[in-house]
């Protein structure tokens, strides 16, 4: 049996060695850390990151850095922190995106699609193929909003001891992180994504045009437009939208705008 063991190490260690696993995929996969408390915790999955090869830092109105602690945390890492973009909003962070998948230890209603970090993996690489990617890791203590998941194509949940779930944050990095380049070191290809993917800033255009139409058709109360507006995410969410559908949506409302502008302006016509 250890001879068996051995052999199956040494054939790992050879298809490893012989795996030719395209870097420019790991530089597109960004982690980004929102409204993070404690800067050590940045520091920590920092360090989290760069031992797996990820080097793409974003953070999101962190509480406190740049900082001693997440300097010290970073051990030999500071480079990651040095060059860490930060946003003001996770939108911002998103914006060039074609896939952003929210990591969080509970199933939310709000996102679709819920992935082991072998699937979120394998997802990520793939798209990684044609622009960046990322993933998305909540505060310490409340994780991700219902609003942060709603910019989200997909959840990660780990797969932890249902008794006691709660990963520290740069524990929850270095698992998803170790995932990723486990998946990146076994293929020397990855298949073309099977959709032109809209970007995060197109999509989130889009729904911004959909509130403005439907407020303006009166089918949404302009003045609690959330909880509509937070279903129609959930139901778009379902299907990754291609930048050409987006276009064609936006075509739709503004036709639909103009329609109802000129039946406006017909009915004043009358009224005169």
């Amino acid at each position: 049996m250890h001879d068996v063991w051995l052999g199956i190490q040494r054939t790992n260690r050879l298809f490893y060695l012989m795996t030719t696993a395209d870097p420019n995929l790991l530089a597109n996969i960004r982690i980004v850390l929102t409204r993070t408390s404690h800067p050590g915790n940045i520091g920590a999955a920092a360090r989290a990151m760069k031992t797996m090869g990820l080097s793409q830092l974003v953070l999101v109105t962190p509480a406190i850095f740049p900082n001693s602690q997440a300097d010290a945390m970073a051990a030999g890492s500071t480079d990651l922190l040095a060059q860490a973009r930060i946003c003001t909003t996770l939108a911002e962070a998103l914006a060039d995106t074609t896939l952003a998948l929210g990591v969080s230890a509970r199933r939310r209603d709000i996102v679709a699609e819920v992935l082991t970090p072998p699937e979120a993996s394998l997802r990520l690489l793939t798209e990684a193929r044609i622009g960046p990617v990322a993933l998305v890791f909540g505060n310490e203590t409340s994780g991700l909003s219902n609003e942060e998941l709603s910019l989200c194509q997909g959840l990660v949940t780990i797969a932890a001891n249902p008794e006691y779930s709660s990963l520290n944050l740069a524990a929850a990095v270095q698992v998803l992180s170790h995932e990723i380049r486990q998946a990146w070191l076994a293929h020397a290809s990855w298949p073309q994504p099977e959709i032109d993917a809209a970007t995060g800033a197109e999509i989130e255009r889009f729904y911004g045009h959909l509130e403005t139409a439907l407020a303006e058709l009166e089918f949404l109360n302009p003045g609690s437009p959330g909880k509509l507006m937070l279903k129609l995410r959930r139901l778009f969410a379902r299907t990754r939208l291609a930048k050409e559908e987006v276009n064609i949506l936006r075509g739709i409302l503004t036709a639909a705008q103009e329609a109802r502008q000129r039946a406006d302006r017909a009915s004043n016509h009358d009224a005169e």
